[in-house]
């Protein structure tokens, strides 16, 4: 591994060069924020698929993508005046020093979820009027269920047990069908929004990201698939030809070839 000293010089490198691209590069020179912004989403999906994946390499990669971004964003706050790297790096500091009293100050904590509901507690005292204040809306709807649980659930507002989430599961599911019975679209989509946002719970209890669970599915899913399709056109066969139960057959043989859960 490298050392500090090479570390800090590799970063020294890093914002040379952005400077460079920023001066001699027209495309670097005509981004913005507003442009650079789905850039950065679609990196961080990257980032999140090769973390799936367990590549490290391929994470190595898009942590420098990322990282490249970040101090883009910087050099463009730089040119404004609103602020630069340093400005970005010491307000994080500051943030991670005041959020951590029982590392840099005198508050004692038991465990991990302690430190949740501290850290919680501080951003209320810095200004936030809302404990869910800090979950952006943009966020895919999965993915907020699971921040708004955790966060509503740092200030103490959750289930005591398992079982009792997953009995809301069930819950959920009857008045779904109940719904479903009724032929009330805009109440069968609403039961189903309470049967996703209860499973996420349910995943949270059982320490498990739901968007993590859903995505390794999704996966599974497609290398299945595309075998199903090889099978098919090497038989000669479209799948628009064949009946369910024959490319049943393939999706069994799918799952043999692919016994990974």
């Amino acid at each position: 591994m490298n050392s500090r000293t090479e570390q800090l010089k590799a970063l020294d490198r890093l914002i040379t060069i952005m400077d460079e691209l920023r001066e001699g590069c027209p495309w670097d020179r005509k981004q913005t924020m507003q442009t650079l912004r789905q850039l950065t989403i679609e990196e961080t999906y990257e980032l999140g698929d090769a973390i799936l994946e367990n590549d490290l390499e391929e994470v190595k990669k898009e942590l420098g993508d990322l990282l490249l971004h970040i101090v883009f964003y910087a050099r463009i706050g730089s040119e404004t005046g609103d602020f630069d790297l340093a400005d970005v790096a010491n307000d994080i500091c500051e943030k991670l020093i005041r959020r951590h009293p029982h590392i840099y100050g005198d508050t004692e904590v038991a465990d991990a979820e302690q430190v949740k509901a501290n850290w919680e507690k501080i951003k209320l005292q810095e200004g936030k009027k809302s404990v869910l204040q800090g979950v952006p809306l943009g966020l895919p709807a999965l993915v907020k269920a699971n921040r708004v649980q955790e966060k509503v659930a740092g200030v103490g507002f959750d289930w005591e047990a398992p079982e009792q989430v997953f009995e809301k599961v069930r819950e959920e599911l009857e008045e779904l069908e109940a719904a479903r019975a009724g032929k009330d679209r805009d109440a069968l989509e609403a039961e189903m929004g309470d049967v996703f946002f209860s499973l996420v719970n349910y995943s949270r209890f059982l320490g498990i990201n739901p968007e993590d669970a859903l995505e390794r599915t999704n996966k599974k899913f497609i290398r299945r698939f595309q075998f199903l399709e090889e099978r098919a056109r090497q038989a000669g066969r479209s799948l628009h030809e064949m009946t369910l139960a024959e490319m049943d057959v393939h999706w069994e043989a799918a799952k043999a070839h692919d016994p990974k859960p």
